[in-house]
């Protein structure tokens, strides 16, 4: 007897919409070793984890903000994943977005009403065109969109160091930051005396639009249909280098309004630690959502759950903090093999040779 991988004819659609979930909780099993060995209680430990995540309106609202700058990130990332451009540099479009957004924002002698759309148009520019770079290396000059996306999040990291401890510098503060952006740049508070920002409700306009556009348009038709077989969709008629190429830019634009966010919304200025990662994240929150952009919403809000009660966590019952990290990325693993049984189903075999 033994196991054996069977390819399916068909995914019911009970697995689909159950994967994920079945991949949270195996993620949440594997982890409690981790709590084991830390001395704590599992249940004790996850019922601090999420009681400090939603447990009150103040955590349930810096839940919510924390999740905003991921929904742009694993939007970018989902857009990006489905024509089969593995944009990696969704962290440096974020910064790119972010630093157009303080450039604008602190500009005087524009119109009010001017700063945020401005910002938002500018931002998503500035994501754009840096996820253009690898796009147009690939599809000229054959240069792996992975490795390219990927140092790019470093040359953008280190030429905004370089601006922000150079000529960028905030003269007032002495800091390695730029300055400040103005008041009226700022993004709104949506609920007194929290952090929930207009950013947070543009989050989510931006997933049910980049939805319809993948679902209801020619464009998302096209992207979808590039990635599942670029040389088809050429022979079908459609521009795939061209399908490609919107496609980065639009993943760019998406990551660089994660960036305006930090920027309008929580910081008010650019910093080395404007993003702890995000753009990294996002990769593991398209994934999570089997790049489906409304499913990036719930899988956002789950991340950022975990790193927003791990505090609170590790102040209960001593587990560390890190833990939240390893849970994010033991999720990633988990919805790969998950993944794996929406092609193949386990079956039973005899000792025949297969």
């Amino acid at each position: 007897m033994r196991l054996v991988l069977e390819p399916r004819a068909h995914t019911p659609t009970w697995l689909n919409i159950s994967l994920p979930v079945l991949a949270l909780l195996a993620t949440l099993v594997l982890c409690s070793g981790l709590i084991l060995l830390a001395g704590a209680g599992v249940i004790q430990a996850y019922t601090a984890l999420f009681k400090g995540a939603f447990g009150s309106k103040f955590n349930f609202v810096e839940t919510l903000v924390k999740a905003a700058p991921l929904i742009f990130t694993g939007l970018a990332v989902a857009v990006a994943f489905r024509a089969k451009f593995w944009n990696i540099g969704a962290e440096g479009q974020l910064l790119a977005g972010a630093m157009a957004a303080a450039f604008i924002g602190a500009r005087e002698g524009l119109p009010i009403w001017s700063f945020i759309p401005l910002m938002i148009i500018c931002g998503f520019i500035a994501g754009g065109l840096w996820a253009a770079l690898p796009a147009v290396l690939k599809l000229r000059y054959r240069v792996d969109d992975v490795v390219a996306t990927l140092m790019l999040n470093f040359v953008m990291f280190y030429l905004m160091l370089a601006l922000v401890d150079g000529p960028w510098k905030d003269p007032l503060s002495g800091y390695p930051d730029s300055p400040d952006i103005l008041m009226d740049a700022e993004y709104p508070i949506l609920l007194h005396n929290t952090r929930l920002h207009l950013g947070v409700l543009l989050a989510g306009i931006t997933a049910v639009l980049v939805w319809l556009l993948m679902t209801r348009t020619t464009l998302g038709f096209a992207i979808r249909a590039v990635g599942e077989n670029a040389r088809a969709a050429a022979h079908g008629g459609l521009p795939v280098a061209r399908v490609v190429f919107v496609t980065a830019v639009l993943s760019g634009g998406l990551a660089g309004l994660a960036g305006v966010g930090e920027v309008a919304g929580l910081h008010f200025q650019v910093m080395a630690s404007l993003s702890p990662g995000y753009g990294y994240t996002g990769i593991v929150i398209a994934m999570l959502a089997r790049l489906n952009t409304l499913g990036v919403i719930p899988a956002a809000i789950f991340f950022a759950a975990i790193a927003t009660g791990a505090e609170t966590m590790s102040r209960t019952t001593g587990v560390p903090v890190f833990l939240a990290d390893v849970i994010q990325g033991m999720s990633l693993i988990c919805m790969l093999v998950a993944l794996l049984f929406t092609t193949y189903r386990l079956r039973i075999r005899g000792s025949e040779k297969v």
